[in-house]
């Protein structure tokens, strides 16, 4: 903006800020005193905070006005996302650096390969998907922002720290950046990738389990089939709260066509018929991580079970990152009771050098999970 055009927006916004006090003046003259009058506890402010808010929600409209004015003056967000060129939105963090970064990093390589060393105990393979961050995969779109130093290699060391520990971890940029002209792998306006990103990363992962592990069972045929094309609100636009007054200033919403895998016909995934189909009656391989992986929208389970041509079972969650999940289905019946052959753990790379809540797990179990000598030869070399 000019700055011209920047005097006359702050003298608009002086005016509308003038009509907007003239107008919550209404709702004190709407306002009745309740019954009984409550004032040494707080009742009566209470009361008449609940009905000014009602008539008058200046709080939402502050919020809104503020929200538009970082956005159409500087191209900023609230903190959470990251403004980009053409309406990209990125989450900052990919981009912030994360105090105490190194130290988490180190834990978290620890706790990568005691986990790997755990299910080894239960004679399962783990495969680790290590999803690349959207700003690496569309750095066109950044524009001046920069990356700190914690997030420019962090791709790299992490790949290379599992290649020393002898993890099998396939190169996800590598099978993305090439197809990148062939359609949108990640959405405009949320953290996550689409279902056609989704499904190319199900295809590398399958070839890496294929030719690593003959998967127990007959190979069964799914059907992935499109649905229609619908408009979608990205989770990174909760960071700019600019609805309902400046809707029309947001980025436009992203176009989403979310896919559905089912088996072919005359195959069933009924859990009953399991013996039909495995000789072991169990499921060869489990899914665990984060929304990437439990949000149906991107159809990521689906795309799996296709590529793989086998059922699986999905133990990702939304909102825990990918270490506690995984170490949930560490504690669960399902892997004492029922190993698969195969664990493929999705970790998007961001979350290596952030700390996870363990206040759920016990700390001595968490500390010998971390403490193995494979596992501390692997978190001296992050």
């Amino acid at each position: 903006m000019t700055r011209q055009l920047r005097k006359l927006y702050i003298a608009l916004f002086l005016g509308v800020l003038g009509l907007l006090f003239i107008w919550s003046l209404r709702s004190f003259a709407s306002y009745q005193l309740p019954p009984t009058i409550s004032v040494l506890d707080g009742g009566l402010a209470k009361t008449f905070e609940q009905h000014y808010d009602k008539q008058f929600p200046v709080k939402d409209i502050g919020t809104n006005v503020w929200a538009a004015l970082d956005y159409l003056l500087f191209g900023e967000g609230r903190p959470g996302v990251v403004v980009g060129e053409r309406d990209w939105l990125y989450t900052d963090e990919e981009f912030n650096p994360v105090a105490g970064g190194e130290q988490h990093q180190r834990d978290n390589l620890a706790i990568i390969r005691g986990v790997r060393d755990e299910l080894a105990r239960h004679d399962v393979q783990l495969v680790l998907a290590i999803v690349p961050a959207k700003r690496r995969l569309y750095p066109e779109f950044v524009g001046e922002h920069a990356v700190s130093s914690q997030h420019q290699a962090l791709y790299e060391q992490f790949h290379q720290a599992v290649r020393q520990a002898g993890l099998n971890a396939p190169d996800l940029l590598a099978r993305l950046q090439p197809a990148k002209d062939d359609g949108a792998l990640f959405l405009r306006t949320d953290t996550h990738w689409t279902p056609q990103g989704a499904d190319l990363v199900a295809r590398a992962l399958a070839d890496a389990v294929q030719a690593s592990v003959r998967l127990n069972g007959e190979a069964q045929t799914y059907v992935t089939q499109p649905r229609a094309e619908q408009r979608y609100k990205g989770d990174l636009t909760s960071f700019l709260p600019m609805d309902p007054l400046f809707s029309t200033l947001m980025p436009e919403q992203d176009r989403l066509q979310r896919r559905d895998t089912h088996p072919a016909e005359g195959v069933t995934d009924n859990p009953e018929s399991a013996d039909a189909l495995f000789a072991d009656n169990q499921i060869p391989v489990a899914l665990v991580g984060t929304s990437y992986s439990a949000n149906p929208n991107w159809n990521f389970e689906g795309a799996l079970r296709e590529h793989l041509q086998r059922d699986l079972a999905n133990y990702a969650e939304d909102g825990q990152g990918p270490i506690v999940p995984m170490l949930k289905y560490l504690n669960s019946d399902a892997l004492e009771q029922g190993a698969p052959q195969v664990v493929i753990w999705e970790f998007p790379e961001r979350y290596l050098p952030m700390a996870p809540d363990l206040s759920g797990f016990d700390a001595d179990w968490v500390a010998t999970l971390k403490a193995t000598p494979a596992t501390q030869r692997l978190a001296n070399n992050p």
